[in-house]
């Protein structure tokens, strides 16, 4: 009986016998296999009754044995057939009904506990079925039970893994949507950006600017000084951690494994890519991901779009993506943001470990073996890395120049010595690799966080994890155009302050969880990036003011200290920001961009006005989403240092062969 339109119906009971015993055989070792020939699964053998060349049968069988996966998962992963070629060809195989169509599922699937079963009940016709996707171990029995006779029970109707998990996915979405955007606050509404500042907070806010007030009222030179006094400790303090940082950070040569794990060895690895408005790049991202170097059979890859973007689907779709994608399409909600999207892809992940690219990236093709070797090799609390992200597009503008120099300086310099350090530090917005079990363990992302990196990074500190950093490099695009560059910057700078906020709720509670090290680095952290972006111009201005008449001839106790703090906070930040900016770009062989040093200036101005717009969107549209247009850049320093190496390499054939034509020639006279 046909239960669905369209399904493939059974065949005749003789000729599915004799099928049966032809594929048996073909599974069996045989007296005319070469000794070294090893017999063909039974898994893939039945597809040679379906017309599949026995030599890609073999080839993925060989593959499965070196990467110790099931023989079918490698002949998908390849796309050497389409899954659901490889399903409707076994339900024919079966005996059994095949189907794509959408069914009713007909569990209290409610829970996130299903998304990865293998077979359910589904409705059809007033009578209950059984919807079935079988895999791995479960698929070699069953074929082994179907080559000696056994038949199918009744009622059973193949379809393909992907389309099962998007009929529980879509049987979820109630609940997968509600975990995506309230898992977090409901865990612990103080971790999550949600509920913006507390009472206590405005409390305090107001009270201190009404202090403040009442203080510059009655004394106001006496009252700036002071405050500005101790602004400037924090400024100091901040300015002498980066310069920590940068001392005890390693290069990233020196970092790099001494191990490499056999294929056989490595675990599934989970690959997810919030994707929103990028047609663009879809190309360009596939072709990045297959590039990578780990088994294809333990790649597990969830793209993740919104309902609403038709054109990715599409551009998607076009590209024929083998079996190891999954597109996932994010149930409709609030908030629109990226966290989001990213968790609704945790629950489906597969892999002991989850990495996050971002549409544009292009990470090195041993970033996910690097990772697996350092978390194997480190501390049980070592619960992420952070890979080293570059500009590769530095050509295009002034603003991708020095946006390559700020990102030499944050992930070639601070970041690697914070990680020497032990301390804290706010994740980069893109390859990140984590446990899974860990990231689930801290509920993902704050979908309500708009630096969802930053804020999970010091949330692992606070549960007690550590983060470590990757000597493997992914290249990024970077806005080329000042209001592309203005609307990012401006959505980095209000997630910070919301990250600030949700840091500051419990002051006690987060030096508990953190400890008196970690804490101090937290604060001069946060001053660093909440704090003096938008100051940095006014004590410029100030600086500048004071020592316009010559240097400084305090007469007090106060005006001593006051001016030894300005002047070192002058001196010493000025030396932060020439020595990291040229160690950082000596490490990422960026030299030759030391004129564009000048320009820093009017950056860090950018940087302070971007910084006033943040303000702005966090009072007025705090959970906004200011979307960074990716695939529109100019130029690429990875094409241009590969060309460069291919000219190199052609050269030194030529001169190769110009230094043995004549020993040749020579060699033939005599």
């Amino acid at each position: 009986m046909n239960f669905f339109p369209g399904a493939a119906k059974p065949r005749a009971a003789a000729e599915e016998g004799e099928r049966r015993l032809s594929a048996l055989r073909l599974s069996l070792p045989s007296a005319a296999c070469q000794p070294a020939q090893a017999a063909l699964p039974v898994t893939l053998a039945f597809l040679t009754l379906y017309g599949i060349d026995a030599k890609i049968l073999f080839a993925s069988a060989r593959e499965a044995g070196r990467q110790a996966v099931h023989p079918e998962t490698v002949l998908l992963a390849r796309g050497s057939i389409t899954e659901a070629f490889f399903y409707e060809c076994l339900a024919d195989y079966l005996g059994s009904a095949f189907t794509v169509s959408n069914v009713q599922v007909a569990v209290n699937a409610r829970r996130p506990c299903y998304l990865h079963r293998d077979r359910v009940p589904i409705k059809a016709n007033s009578d209950t079925h059984l919807l079935f996707a079988p895999r791995g171990e479960t698929l070699r029995q069953l074929l082994i039970e179907a080559a000696r006779g056994e038949p199918l029970a009744a009622g059973v109707v193949i379809t393909t893994p992907s389309h099962l998990s998007e009929l529980l996915r879509n049987c979820t979405a109630q609940r997968l949507a509600w975990d995506a955007s309230f898992g977090l606050a409901a865990l612990d509404p103080y971790l999550s950006a949600e509920f913006g500042a507390t009472p206590a907070q405005c409390g305090c806010a107001l009270v201190a600017a009404a202090a403040t007030s009442f203080a510059i009222g009655l004394s106001p030179a006496s009252s700036i000084a002071s405050i500005t006094l101790v602004m400037t400790f924090f400024f100091l303090a901040s300015i002498w951690l980066r310069l920590f940082a940068g001392a005890a950070s390693r290069p990233a040569g020196r970092m790099v494994p001494q191990t490499r794990t056999l294929d056989r060895g490595l675990p599934v690895y989970s690959i997810v890519v919030a994707l929103h408005r990028e047609a663009r790049v879809v190309r360009q991202l596939v072709a990045a991901l297959n590039a990578l170097d780990y088994p294809r059979g333990k790649l597990d890859i969830k793209l993740v779009i919104e309902q609403d973007d038709v054109a990715t689907r599409t551009a998607l779709d076009s590209l024929h993506l083998p079996a190891i994608y999954e597109i996932i399409v994010a149930p409709a909600g609030w908030p629109k943001t990226k966290p989001r999207a990213l968790n609704i892809a945790l629950p489906l992940a597969r892999g002991e470990f989850l990495v996050v690219f971002d549409a544009e990236d292009e990470p090195e093709p041993r970033q996910l073996r690097d990772a697996v070797e350092r978390f194997r090799h480190g501390p049980a609390e070592l619960a992420c890395l952070q890979a080293r992200l570059a500009i590769d597009n530095i050509e295009d503008s002034w603003l991708t120049r020095l946006f390559a120099i700020e990102y030499a300086v944050l992930f070639d310099v601070l970041n690697p010595g914070l990680a020497e350090l032990g301390l804290p530090m706010p994740l980069g917005g893109s390859s990140n690799h984590f446990k899974t079990a860990v990231l689930r363990e801290v509920c993902g992302w704050d979908a309500w966080n708009v630096t969802e990196d930053a804020d999970l990074g010091l949330r692992l500190a606070r549960f007690g994890f550590r983060i470590g950093m990757l000597p493997s490099s992914t290249q990024e695009e970077a806005p080329a155009r000042l209001t592309a560059w203005l609307t990012q910057r401006r959505r980095w700078s209000k997630g910070w302050m919301q990250t600030f906020i949700t840091l500051t709720r419990d002051p006690r509670r987060l030096a508990a969880e953190l400890g008196a090290k970690d804490n101090l680095a937290v604060v001069l952290l946060m001053t660093g990036l909440v704090i003096a972006p938008p100051l940095w111009p006014a004590f410029a201005l100030l600086f500048f003011h004071d020592v316009w008449g010559g240097l400084p001839h305090p007469a007090t106790a106060l005006q001593l200290v006051s001016a030894v703090t300005w002047t070192s906070t002058f001196f010493f930040g000025f030396i932060s920001i020439l020595w990291l900016s040229l160690l950082g770009m000596r490490r990422r062989k960026i030299l030759g961009l030391w004129p564009f040093l000048l320009l820093l200036i009017p950056y860090y101005i950018l940087t302070s006005v971007a910084a006033w717009m943040a303000l702005y969107d966090l009072i007025l549209r705090p959970f906004h989403w200011h979307k960074t247009e990716h695939g529109l850049a100019k130029t690429s320093r990875q094409e241009t240092l590969a060309a460069r190496k291919a000219l190199e390499g052609e050269s030194r054939t030529h001169e190769w062969a110009d230094q043995r034509i004549p020993l040749a020639l020579e060699k033939n006279f005599v």
